[in-house]
């Protein structure tokens, strides 16, 4: 299943999701520009090795991982599901506290990636665990909403709306699963669930909005 969007206005301009998003296309396209030697020093350097930050040797790298990509479908699909997710939350945020926001739902995911792979060599990158985060927060904050979803099957494809709750729930529990059966894998599975589960149980910390929908019972009266 792929979000392709939703209905859901905006009040402010998504402003910190454009940055984010131009920062890691950025990134990566310096990525792509280093010869593959110094690519793989690069991701030992700055990408997110468990058994280095064990030794007290790399804690920036629970934020430069953030902003490196393996590959273009590793960076489209993070892109893709911050700007479909992303704005929503910044507007009920704000700009610097979704930021701060994102950072450390980015960071909690990479603890559970830690506590998962601890003494693991192999450098974790992306930033999945901060848009878990933003997925956790939007199915909290709008879980009725319909999502615009693309379902496909082998070539076969169609369009349909799906609640919040029932799109990102599937997704959630399809990371807890891959993350239990998965051994060896490159994917950082349970850096998608500490993002998310921060993103859930921090979304309310955070929102300076209050809207009118199930959640929120108050008439919206702007920023507190």
């Amino acid at each position: 299943m792929i979000p392709l969007g939703d209905d859901n206005p905006t009040r402010i301009a998504p402003i910190i999701t454009w940055v984010l998003i131009i920062v890691n296309v950025v990134v990566f396209i310096w990525e792509m520009l280093l010869d593959p030697r110094a690519y793989e020093q690069m991701i030992q350097k700055y990408g997110f090795v468990p058994i280095l930050v064990t030794d007290g040797k790399a804690y920036y790298t629970f934020l430069t991982s953030m902003f490196l990509h393996g590959g273009i479908l590793h960076l489209a699909g993070n892109m893709w599901y911050m700007h479909v997710f992303g704005d929503n939350v910044e507007d009920l945020c704000g700009y610097v506290p979704y930021l701060v926001f994102y950072l450390i739902c980015g960071f909690v995911g990479s603890l559970f990636q830690l506590a998962a792979e601890w003494g693991s060599s192999i450098p974790s990158i992306g930033a999945s665990g901060a848009i878990s985060g933003l997925l956790g927060a939007y199915v909290y904050l709008f879980p009725n909403m319909r999502i615009r979803t693309a379902i496909t099957w082998g070539f076969f494809m169609r369009i349909t709306r799906l609640p919040a709750y029932y799109l990102i729930g599937f997704w959630f529990l399809y990371q807890v699963i891959l993350g239990m059966l998965a051994a060896d894998t490159s994917v950082a599975y349970w850096a998608h669930v500490g993002g998310f589960v921060a993103g859930l149980a921090l979304a309310r910390i955070f929102v300076r909005r209050r809207e009118v929908h199930p959640l929120f019972q108050t008439p919206y009266v702007g920023d507190e």
